[in-house]
């Protein structure tokens, strides 16, 4: 779900401050500005970060993706993605000879694992389909349970259309999850509480 992009940009604006989208579960979810314009998330702040991580909407197993949307920072990110040097402006012929020249790393995908991600993205549409009837699944079929105050389930704030990466749900106690959880395990129900926010971590 979105963030009020509008509010971060502001702010990052008002004190320069670089936004790095964390959109690592984020593929194809969007943000309604204040001008009702949807805007893909990653698409917003400076930069941001996608994951393909076996567990996202859009998987190659691992790695991600680095998105860059200010263009005074094209050059050295190509430059970090070439193992540090100048090779692609070598190869362009910006250049007539390539060395190092920053820091960087080999971050390149296999095509093996670019064939599996661009599969994936060309069915992007069915998987996300897919996926929205079971968020609506969870949505409708724990209602009755939300109605008498159980439980909390997940809703969308106006500004956020949502993949439909997770759903969750918010229990009236840390008792109460653990023996949630520990029944669904009993009857073969596999489910998990995530990790802590980034500023309890």
């Amino acid at each position: 779900m979105a963030c009020d992009m509008d509010l971060i940009m502001e702010v990052a604006k008002k004190h320069k401050i670089f936004v790095i989208e964390d959109a690592a579960q984020a593929v194809d979810s969007y943000y309604i500005n204040s001008l009702g314009e949807k805007k893909a998330l990653g698409s917003i702040g400076h930069f941001a970060a996608f994951s393909f991580h076996e567990t996202k909407n859009i998987i190659s197993g691992e790695g991600g993706m680095l998105v860059i949307n200010d263009d005074k920072f094209l050059k050295r990110a190509e430059i970090i993605w070439e193992k540090g040097t100048n090779r692609s402006a070598f190869f362009r012929g910006d250049i007539d000879k390539y060395g190092w020249v920053d820091i960087g790393s080999s971050f390149l995908p296999s095509e093996t694992i670019s064939a599996f991600l661009f599969a994936q993205l060309e069915n992007i549409d069915i998987i996300q389909d897919r996926r929205k009837i079971i968020w609506n699944l969870y949505k409708e079929g724990l209602k009755v349970i939300e109605d008498i105050n159980l439980i909390r389930v997940q809703n969308l704030p106006t500004n956020s259309i949502s993949n439909s990466h997770m759903f969750y749900i918010i229990c009236r106690s840390l008792d109460t999850r653990d023996n949630l959880i520990n029944y669904l395990i009993s009857k073969n129900i596999h489910t998990v509480f995530h990790y802590q926010s980034l500023h309890k971590s």
